[in-house]
């Protein structure tokens, strides 16, 4: 799988759904979000922003991993996307993480990873991943999740994080919560972080910690991309 390819997110999370025998309308209802905004996102018309990726994985009981890994024995194929597709930058907006973001491929044109669903979990990456080799999600409202690695056999999400300015884990302002416990440390910009009542400004070299079951939210206030290693270890979900 090309470094720079976009998952079939939404196709995956399709599949996911069918195999666990929920109805498109019964998915929507359970994270709170209109039939619509389902449809378009396992159609590619739409990204999910975090929390409604995470809302999705949590109702199907499948991991974040699972939307990255392509499996083995799999191939990369370039297709026409609609202008829609990710890594089309909102207006005025550039993705200007430092080294080791990936660029962005040629306009209407994303690789469209041919895989199976289901992760492979002896799939190891690493255990050197260069700048260039990073698997790269684009998601809703300037948010953007390269994969740093991964060992077989454990559940964690260790990814570099960037908010673009404006972005924030959740278009509607509503905070999240999922299974797991969350580290993460800024190292450039400013991220907000909306942890149940309380709310922090967090600054280059700032850390933070805490259970993802508390509910919270980032969103970045500033005029500069905010950037972190974030490292997410989950729990089992199908106790979720």
């Amino acid at each position: 799988m090309s470094p720079a390819a976009v998952p079939p997110v939404g196709a995956r999370i399709r599949q996911a759904r069918l195999a666990h025998g929920t109805s498109l309308r019964a998915l929507a209802r359970e994270i709170g979000v209109s039939a619509s905004l389902v449809s378009q996102i396992e159609n590619g018309k739409s990204q999910p922003s975090v929390s409604t990726l995470y809302a999705i994985t949590t109702a199907l009981g499948i991991s974040i991993e699972s939307l990255f890994d392509a499996g083995e024995g799999t191939a990369a194929t370039a297709v026409t996307a609609p202008a829609t597709a990710a890594f089309t930058p909102g207006p005025g907006t550039a993705l200007t993480a430092g080294p080791g973001t990936a660029p962005n491929p040629a306009p209407g044109t994303v690789l469209h990873a041919l895989a199976s669903f289901a992760a492979d979990p002896g799939r190891r990456i690493g255990p050197v991943v260069t700048p260039d080799e990073r698997e790269v999600l684009e998601l809703d409202s300037g948010v953007v999740w390269e994969r740093l690695g991964h060992v077989p056999g454990t559940h964690v999400d260790f990814l570099q994080v960037t908010y673009r300015p404006g972005g924030a884990s959740s278009s509607s302002g509503g905070l999240m919560r999922h299974a797991g416990t969350e580290y993460g440390c800024l190292t450039s910009g400013e991220l907000v972080l909306t942890l149940g009542f309380d709310e922090y400004t967090l600054r280059p070299g700032d850390a933070v910690c805490f259970e993802s079951t508390t509910p919270h939210r980032y969103r970045n206030d500033g005029d500069v991309p905010a950037v972190g290693t974030w490292f997410v270890s989950t729990e089992m979900f199908s106790d979720t």
